[in-house]
């Protein structure tokens, strides 16, 4: 029988590791929001923002995904 208290570790441990998903959708928010105001300040520039947003969501959401999978290593191995 598992005891209890290791669950309840696993259990806060995965619950930590899951915040790194609340930043990825701030982050991603950010992005996307200055890539509007960047459209906005000079439209001629679209095609070469939307790659760089493209890339920082990219990244930003690695980064939500890496925590992700170590709320799930935590609570299944």
């Amino acid at each position: 029988m598992v005891d209890v208290r290791i669950q309840v570790a696993k259990y806060l441990g995965a619950s930590i590791a899951t915040v790194a998903l609340v930043g990825a959708g701030a982050g991603v928010g950010i992005v996307f929001g200055a890539l509007l105001l960047a459209i906005a300040r000079n439209p001629f520039l679209r095609e070469e923002l939307f790659k760089y947003a493209i890339l920082g969501f990219a990244l930003t959401e690695a980064v939500g995904l890496l925590g992700l999978m170590m709320a799930f290593l935590i609570l299944f191995i």
